[in-house]
């Protein structure tokens, strides 16, 4: 049809009119380190397999095992055939992870978020969302009829206003927030929202995706706000530091039911694939038996922060705000052509103005690598580092 041909030719001609539009470059990660892309080798900095694992020996061995067991896919619903033992396990393992009674397992992070939130919040609910929380999240809210408010960003005294203004006139509350936040790289208060939760009757559900195995003694945020686990509702995914694919909730028991009966992305898609859930309980050995690995992301980052003179890094992720996103691209250039791959991050998935270089650390980088690569940021006079903007954006694209 024509009318939507030129519906799609029009829309992509706006997008690169400001610098927005993006395209998929094909590319072979070797190692869990660097990638082939074109003719050139590159030093990845925007990888978020922050422990390596996804290239380990016993990663693959266990994915290898679950497909010779089990077959490649899960074959359908876990509802109806998907379900089998790998999932049952897997889900043991990470409720120990996270201190709680129970977990469900959904097909990715985002699957698990745009089931979770309509699940827990309906008609007559309310949802407070961390104005910078990750587009699952907010995706989640939007397909929740239950009224949706914004918070400013790590801010609890707005969260407590809004709260004592509108938390009477609605039956339940919930209130989202990631962990770690992914393109700025620092830590929800995870205490202080567990505080405001308790006092006001709200449900405190955390994404824990880039936490996971890197914060915490690698348990998570929620362990690095404090000895105890603090969120009830603890969501993650297991294709970060895990090394593999699929997402999670951790909770209660009656609630780990009520996902598994009426989470619409669980019981409407096809179960996780053997081999994933293989491969993520590898990788939970390791995590569990390695301690000191856990901490190799965050310290490589520091490393870095403190090389340029930034604020000490609160996980492994770290951005540096260039503001126009043709700075942006023209940055992630000229650091291409030193050897190293860093992707720049446009609007809508950060506020306008706040184009930025994205740094992830793993735990693999080399020490010298990265004293390199701060030096070629430092040779880059028009990469002024900001950490974070104030302004609004909801993940919604």
């Amino acid at each position: 049809m024509r009318s939507l041909d030129d519906f799609a030719s029009n829309k992509l001609a706006e997008l690169d009119r400001a610098s927005l539009r993006r395209t998929l470059v094909e590319s072979a990660r070797e190692d869990g380190l660097y990638i082939a892309r074109g003719r050139r080798r590159l030093l990845s900095f925007s990888c978020n397999d922050y422990l390596n694992l996804s290239h380990h020996p016993a990663l693959k061995a266990a994915a290898c095992q679950a497909i010779a067991l089990y077959g490649v896919g899960a074959g359908a619903s876990r509802l109806v055939t998907g379900n089998h033992p790998l999932l049952t396990e897997l889900e043991s393992r990470l409720a120990r992870l996270k201190g709680t009674p129970a977990c469900c397992v959904f097909g990715s992070g985002y699957l698990a978020n745009a089931g979770i939130v309509p699940t827990l919040a309906g008609s007559g609910d309310l949802i407070l969302i961390d104005e910078l929380a990750h587009a699952c999240l907010w995706a989640g809210a939007q397909l929740s009829p239950a009224k949706t408010l914004t918070f400013r960003h790590n801010d609890t005294a707005h969260a407590e206003d809004l709260l004592a203004r509108e938390r009477g006139q609605f039956r339940h509350a919930l209130l989202l927030t990631d962990g770690v936040f992914s393109m700025d790289g620092d830590l929800a208060p995870l205490r202080d929202l567990a505080a405001l939760c308790a006092a006001f009757d709200v449900w405190l559900m955390a994404d824990d995706a880039h936490g996971l195995g890197v914060i915490g003694n690698g348990r998570g945020s929620a362990f690095a706000a404090g000895p105890e686990a603090l969120v009830p509702l603890q969501m993650g995914t297991l294709s970060k530091a895990i090394g593999a694919y699929g997402g999670y909730l951790c909770a209660s028991a009656p609630v780990i039911d009520l996902m598994k009966t009426r989470a619409r992305t669980l019981v409407y898609s096809t179960g996780l694939p053997p081999a994933m859930a293989g491969a993520a309980i590898a990788a939970l050995d390791i995590i569990e038996s390695d301690p000191e690995l856990t901490k190799r992301p965050l310290a490589k980052a520091r490393l870095f922060t403190s090389l340029l003179g930034l604020q000490e890094a609160q996980s492994p992720i770290v951005p540096l705000i260039v503001g126009a996103p043709e700075a942006a691209l023209e940055a992630s250039r000229r650091l291409e052509e030193k050897g190293f791959l860093v992707t720049p991050i446009r609007p809508p998935t950060v506020p306008e103005g706040t184009a930025r270089l994205r740094f992830a650390f793993t735990a693999g980088h080399a020490d010298e690598d990265i004293i390199r690569l701060a030096d070629a940021v430092r040779r880059c006079a028009d990469l002024a580092p900001t950490r974070q903007s104030e302004t609004p954006c909801p993940r919604s694209s």
